[in-house]
């Protein structure tokens, strides 16, 4: 593979108050399946992005206007999280550096594992929101990429996003040569659908509520344009298509009026398919002509088939051309192969050309509307030199402590439980680097959260001498190969559960570990590293070199500076306040546990849901819940029998498991997705010697037996605070957190679940 990562400018905006910069960025990681893309040309959308820019602009009140579905959201995370977490979820948002821009042209400048149809030096066109922004450099997975002849044009090329979306909503048509369409809408979409259509033969008639545009599609594609306010024009297109109506009517406006969709079924013939390809209400009036003429209503989903598949998207699984012919990327080609056959002229659409450093200029006229624009071009500098570099300094440089963090990954969660709950004031403690497959995410998270650097290479925190410490939060799929590289380096390490996905790489970790405990330590070992610990307590893919270090750590690893590694696991509930309390009033010895979960629906097109990335539900939630209940009883599992509720994709989202402890305590966790959302998600109950605890969604804990008790907290916790605050005093101190034998047992026994459904019979562990 070959690998090069750069620093580079890119256009960014902030959702507090609409700031847009252009500012350097690490460049974003070059994952399996991807190209990497030195753009010349990208493509403002006008419509898609301008509404987003003006948005950002307004109030908050102005903003929970413009999108009430999300306050929506913001309400139910408060009524279920509480205001501090509710808090943190929208500063997140609207303080992050969102990227803009999904349509653009470029060169290849470098290609990911397993790629073999792009090499250094190709020009393609590239879509895809995060992934074909306004930025010098992009990664793009290989199935929203698509080659393009020598001699290309790239400035038009980058029309690529708009052209695929134009051309999908034709094929929703199914149009013959010589029939009719109307296009409602004459925008830059509504022109690329016009100049396509007429290209493929079918007449076409082109509909505006301004005259400019209307004039436009008269000059370059359509037999007929009107102004929609022309007195008589149903009679006027009734005339044109001799008395039939039109074929097929394609809604490209962007609009609250129920207007065009109304007027679309006046002008279409009996029998004819009406497609929305813009923003439109789709509430038509009955009669008179939906009914009486039998219309058929079609959407148009972006791109084409293969748009929001995980698979196509992210794993480049193409769909056989002989059941599905036109995907994404074929609609993209053929888009393409219209330009470079010079069967369409589009360089008329073009009206503004700007700088990637003068972008926000773009945006100011796009949201002031203080001139007429239709294509919005931004050309980059490509005799610019590009940097060997890919880390970006935030932060002024921090003496060497006890404790030095590189954090990897940093999406939402992290930013919101983890990264927030670090001591900023303890001079013990250093934040030093952070990774993330995003550069915008991790140099806003290193500004945000105090950290010197963010990059976009992985060596730049598993070598870095000074950190000693690393926090994986990214996907689950990448959870274990980096535990494995930073046993390799010799760092302490806390990793967002699950610890890892198959038990091929559990043995994996236990070997490396293994290897460490081995490692004899050095008296003169650098004190970089913290006191030695005797307890055990997003997406980057995996370098060319990585193989070695995913199958155990090599044979002549250094044995020697060496602390032993200590790993910790995300299971947070067990360190929440009400979960300590319970355990101390209820003791040790057997008991009978309980943990019911109202999970809630998660769609099976989710990469949670993906077994080879998320692991699913069972591994990469139920965990939880049962290191809860090995904590809560003081025994590791010893036997899981499970049963599942059917469901169509078979995810196992609804789940009785029965698991039975070396103290012979029994527990029960009721993980069930097919519930409502207005019940509370969590609810324990614990039985031990006349006895009984309930905690209720980690709100509220109620003793029964010999003295009853009752607390109640305002705000959710489920220890994530108690658990990162912990992990750190306990490297510092060496005071035990998770032992690795409960981590792994605890591992165990949710692949046994899995077994145990699979089977249907109960399933030993052995520890």
């Amino acid at each position: 593979m070959f690998l090069i990562i750069y620093n580079m400018q890119q256009l960014t905006q902030k959702l507090s108050n609409g700031e847009m910069t252009v500012q350097e960025m690490p460049a974003p990681v070059l994952g399996k399946g991807m190209v990497m893309v030195k753009n010349h040309y990208s493509l403002i959308s006008a419509g898609t992005e301008g509404s987003t820019a003006t948005t950002a602009r307004k109030s908050l009140l102005g903003k929970a206007k413009e999108r009430p579905q999300q306050v929506k959201q913001v309400l139910e995370v408060l009524a279920q999280q509480g205001p501090v977490q509710t808090y943190r979820s929208v500063t997140k948002k609207l303080e992050a550096y969102s990227p803009l821009g999904y349509s653009s042209a470029g060169e290849v400048i470098a290609v990911g594992e397993g790629v073999s149809q792009f090499t250094a030096g190709d020009l393609v066109a590239c879509a895809g929101v995060n992934f074909a922004n306004h930025a010098e450099i992009i990664a793009v997975p290989v199935n929203l990429c698509v080659k393009l002849p020598e001699n290309s044009d790239l400035k038009a090329a980058a029309y690529n996003t708009l052209g695929a979306i134009a051309l999908q909503s034709i094929r929703q048509t199914d149009l013959r040569l010589g029939e009719t369409c109307v296009v409602i809408g004459l925008g830059l979409l509504g022109q690329l659908t016009g100049l396509m259509l007429k290209a493929s033969g079918v007449n076409v008639i082109g509909i505006d509520v301004s005259e400019p545009p209307v004039i436009l599609a008269q000059q370059h594609f359509a037999g007929l344009a009107l102004t929609r306010n022309t007195p008589g024009i149903e009679n006027q297109i009734l005339e044109y298509t001799n008395g039939l109506g039109a074929d097929a009517v394609i809604i490209a406006a962007a609009t609250t009026s129920t207007d065009p969709i109304n007027f679309a079924g006046a002008i279409a013939r009996k029998k004819g398919k009406v497609v929305i390809l813009g923003a439109v209400p789709t509430g038509f009036e009955r009669n008179p002509h939906w009914y009486k003429k039998e219309l058929e209503l079609k959407m148009s989903c972006s791109y084409g088939p293969g748009r929001y598949d995980l698979n196509y998207e992210e794993k480049g699984i193409d769909y056989p051309a002989a059941y599905v012919r036109w995907t994404e990327k074929r609609n993209m080609e053929a888009f393409q192969q219209l330009l470079a056959g010079g069967t369409m002229d589009i360089s008329y659409l073009t009206t503004h050309e700007f700088s990637l450093e003068d972008a926000p200029n773009a945006y100011d006229m796009i949201v002031k509307k203080s001139e007429p624009y239709l294509g919005i071009i931004l050309k980059y500098n490509t005799e610019k030199p590009v940097q060997l570099q890919n880390k970006v300094t935030t932060g002024s440089s921090k003496p060497v402590a006890k404790i030095n963090i590189g954090f990897i990954g940093a999406g939402s969660y992290a930013q919101g439980n983890l990264l927030p709950n670090i001591p900023k004031k303890n001079s013990d403690i250093v934040c030093k680097g952070v990774l993330t497959n995003n550069g915008t995410t991790s140099k806003r998270v290193a500004e945000r959260f105090g950290f010197e650097f963010c990059t976009s290479n992985e060596k730049d925190i598993l070598q870095n001498p000074d950190i000693n410490t690393l926090f994986i939060a990214t996907r689950h799929d990448s959870h274990a190969q980096y535990v494995l590289k930073g046993l390799q380096a010799g760092k302490h390490i806390f990793v967002e559960k699950p610890l890892c996905l198959t038990p091929a790489e559990l043995d994996r970790i236990i070997e490396a570990m293994s290897l460490r405990e081995e490692a004899p330590r050095n008296e003169g070992a650098s004190t970089k590293q913290p006191v030695e610990n005797h307890s055990n307590t997003p997406n980057e893919e995996p370098t060319a070199n990585d193989e070695q270090v995913a199958t155990s750590l090599p044979a002549d690893a250094p044995r020697n500076n060496v602390p032993k590694s200590v790993i910790m696991v995300g299971f947070n509930r067990r360190f929440s306040a009400l979960s300590t309390q319970l355990k101390k009033q209820m003791g040790s010895g057997p008991m009978s546990m309980i943990y019911r979960v109202n999970a809630g629906h998660i769609p099976g097109d989710t990469w949670i849901q993906d077994m080879e990335i998320g692991g699913g539900r069972i591994i990469g939630e139920a965990c939880h819940f049962i290191d809860y209940l090995t904590w809560l009883n003081g025994s590791l599992p010893v036997s899981v029998y499970a049963t599942a509720l059917p469901d169509a994709g078979g995810h196992n989202d609804t789940v009785n498991i029965n698991i039975t402890f070396a103290n012979g305590s029994t527990g029960v966790v009721a993980y069930y997705a097919n519930g409502p959302k207005s019940m509370p998600k969590e609810y324990i109950e614990v039985f031990h010697n006349g006895l009984s605890g309930v905690i209720n969604n980690f709100k509220e804990l109620r003793m029964f037996g010999k003295t009853k008790q009752k607390k109640k907290l305002l705000n959710l916790d489920k220890g994530q605070k108690q658990m990162v605050e912990q992990f750190l005093q306990g490297l510092l101190t060496g005071k035990p957190l998770i032992p690795f034998e409960e981590i792994v047992a605890v591992t165990k026994a949710t692949f046994a679940v899995l077994e145990s459904i699979k089977t249907g019979q109960i399933v030993r562990i052995e520890n």
